[in-house]
């Protein structure tokens, strides 16, 4: 673009020079031929690179006043009459490479036009003369409100404070932290098993059976009703080791009926016990419990891994989130100090157009400039907004609260060690703390007890078995059949209902119609007929017939199961192997995936350590330029051009300078998460589920 201009003001020049050349000629005899003259200071400045031209002397009124010593470099405001960037006229009246010349109207060919003559070398040049103008103001400093947030609510946040909560409030924590907490009931259902689970199951039975005999006891001749209380008790349990499980029992009866034969009206009985299986082969050192029981306890450390990996993801995430928040406040002010900047040049510039020192033409570059500038710190606006709403994603749980309008104001800076990453050091402390493959152990061990389970379902079924058991009985003796025992009748009872005594008594009638005496019934001796006294009692008497143990019961035997060919066992069995084999090859893949993040990781720190290093010297470099570049434009041998140019080389030189003190603690976060040190790095202790 400069060099376009060059050549424009060249062109311009020379065609003004032909134009007035051609007047003179018109006007007077040609002239004697002059002798060659030395160059002048502003013939030498024309051979210049571009940009680096000394200006010609100016009148008094014109020069730029002296700058002072007490101001720092770059706020000194030259004099109205010689404004920053103007050229004047060269002394000669040629045109050279690289010269600059002001714009001037085209020169007319109107004989009346009056020409100034051009001065000779050795004749000091006047001072520019532009038409005066107003002086505009400054423009303000563009809002940089951002939508839904509130400037007067800011939240000042360090980077452990965001952590923190982070950890409380994180909803992708909250899903991880819940399904530890799930498979934490699973186990304990799965325990459940073992628990003794006590059984009371009282009833009432009532019946009334038909008999067809009189042998079946009923004195009505047809039914014989029978009422039975029952109160059972059972305790049962599963052996924790073994496989084998016992079975306590203890019932009660109290019975009533109208049966002429039942000597206990109502009588108690009561009998307890205790039987027991005892595995002897299969299922013997693990069963389909304790298997279920075993995986899900590595399923609740393997939810246990995922949960810390989780946690140390979103960490990770809070810390770039953090760091990139950090970046874009810090570009921001940047760019403000960079458009203050150009709004002091526009103001210096509008103060000289509106004097006549300085051309129309030179407020469209301060003013393209102090655009420009505008238009990037509204771009860093916008990256604040981006980077703010990713961290506020990570710390906030609800999407209606508050905090998402409030401003968040970081307060920890990057920070920056020299020191080399260690690799060795990285890779060791990945192969121990990864929760991936430690994830990857624990498939393993779950595969080698599904291998454990199916071979010994492969074996023959052997069960020792056994019941011992003892009852107590005690009631009322039936009056109806007690006998005292001695001298009886041989025929006795109601002849309605006894044959025998019905016999007897049409006999008696028939010798009664004879005028005969009753026959003689004779008599017998019948033994006593009473109920044991240890068995005449209540339910009391009952329990102490039960525990006097004298009645038993005992069983004891074998189970045998063999099978023929128990494919299901043996095709799970088979199965587990193949699963075993696949998993010792995603085992190899991720371990070589672990290898290679932590070397990425130890290498983008490294780069980024030397990139802080460079950029700072770089930094250092751009602000002597500017200084430097300051001065040349306080003394005249600079344009505004090139100031701008050094400006905001500045201002890269500083956003690359905190982009790679950012991208190294970005760099830091990704090497601790690659190798798992995430959670010690920050003091933070996650507490290990209970799985015993």
């Amino acid at each position: 673009m400069f060099s376009s201009q060059l050549k424009r003001f060249t062109s311009l020049a020379a065609s003004l020079l032909l134009a007035a050349n051609s007047f003179t000629l018109a006007q007077s005899p040609p002239p004697p031929q002059p002798t060659p003259a030395p160059q002048t200071p502003a013939q030498r400045d024309a051979q210049r690179p571009p940009g680096t031209e000394r200006r010609t002397n100016i009148p008094e009124q014109g020069r730029p006043r002296p700058s002072d010593p007490t101001r720092p470099p770059g706020t000194e405001r030259p004099s109205p009459s010689a404004p920053p960037g103007t050229q004047l006229p060269p002394s000669s009246t040629t045109t050279r490479p690289g010269q600059v010349r002001p714009e001037q109207p085209t020169v007319a060919t109107d004989p009346t036009l009056q020409v100034t003559p051009t001065p000779m070398p050795n004749e000091e040049l006047p001072a520019p003369n532009f038409p005066m103008e107003q002086q505009r103001p400054v423009p303000p400093v563009p809002s940089l409100v951002r939508l839904g947030v509130q400037s007067g609510n800011t939240l000042a946040l360090t980077l452990n404070e965001a952590i923190r909560r982070a950890l409380d409030n994180n909803n992708d924590i909250q899903v991880a932290r819940d399904d530890v907490r799930y498979n934490e009931t699973v186990l304990r259902s799965f325990e459940g098993i073992f628990d003794p689970v006590f059984t009371f199951s009282p009833e009432i039975n009532n019946s009334v059976q038909p008999v067809s005999s009189t042998l079946a006891g009923s004195s009505a001749g047809s039914t014989v009703q029978t009422t039975n209380i029952n109160s059972d008790f059972s305790v049962n349990k599963q052996f924790n080791d073994g496989g084998g499980n016992y079975s306590y029992f203890f019932n009660n009866t109290r019975q009533t009926t109208n049966s002429r034969f039942t000597t206990l009206v109502p009588f108690y009985s009561s009998n307890q016990g205790i039987s027991f299986t005892q595995p002897l082969w299969r299922n013997r050192s693990i069963d389909r419990n304790r298997q279920q029981i075993r995986i899900q306890r590595k399923r609740l450390e393997q939810s246990d891994a995922d949960f810390r990996r989780s946690t140390i993801d979103v960490i990770s995430l809070v810390q770039r989130a953090y760091w990139d928040l950090v970046f874009s406040l810090r570009d921001q002010q940047n760019q403000i100090a960079n458009l203050n900047l150009a709004r002091e040049n526009f103001r210096r510039t509008e103060a000289s157009v509106a004097a006549g020192a300085s051309a129309p033409l030179e407020r469209a570059e301060v003013q393209t400039e102090l655009s420009n500038r505008e238009s990037q710190l509204l771009s860093s606006t916008q990256q604040v907004s981006l980077a703010e709403n990713t961290l506020k994603r990570l710390i906030i749980r609800d999407p209606a609260s508050p905090d998402w309008s409030a401003e968040y104001m970081p307060t920890d800076t990057p920070k920056f060690d020299e020191t080399p990453v260690n690799l060795n050091e990285a890779l060791d402390e990945a192969r121990k703390n990864r929760p991936e493959l430690r994830r990857l152990k624990l498939q393993d061990e779950i595969t080698n007890i599904d291998i454990q389970y199916f071979k010994n379902q492969t074996k023959p079924r052997v069960d020792l078995v056994g019941t011992v058991s003892t009852t107590g009985l005690a009631g009322t003796a039936n009056p109806n059949l007690i006998n005292p025992g001695g001298d009886s009748p041989l025929i006795v009872g109601d002849p309605t209902s006894n044959a025998n005594a019905f016999l007897l008594a049409q006999i008696n009638q028939l010798r009664a119609s004879q005028g005969l005496p009753p026959a003689s019934v004779p008599t017998i001796n019948v033994p006593a007929q009473n109920v044991p006294e240890n068995l005449q009692g209540g339910y009391f008497q009952t329990l102490q017939n039960l525990f006097s143990f004298g009645t038993r019961n005992i069983v004891a035997g074998v189970t045998i199961q063999l099978p023929f060919k128990n494919k299901t066992a043996q095709a799970n069995l088979a199965g587990a192997q193949i699963l075993k084999e696949q998993l010792q090859a995603s085992m190899r893949s991720q371990e070589q995936f672990v290898e290679v993040e932590v070397r990425n990781s130890a290498q983008a720190v490294e780069t980024n350590r030397r990139r802080v290093l460079t950029a700072r010297e770089a930094r250092r470099n751009a602000e002597l330029q500017l200084q430097g570049e300051q001065r040349l434009y306080q003394v005249g041998r600079s344009t505004t051009f090139l100031l701008f140019q050094r400006e905001n080389t500045l201002v890269n030189a500083r956003n690359a300078e905190l982009r790679a003190e950012t991208d190294y603690n970005k760099a830091l976060a990704d090497l601790q998460r690659a190798t798992s040190t995430t959670l010690r790095a920050n003091n933070i202790v996650v507490e290990s589920p209970i799985s015993q």
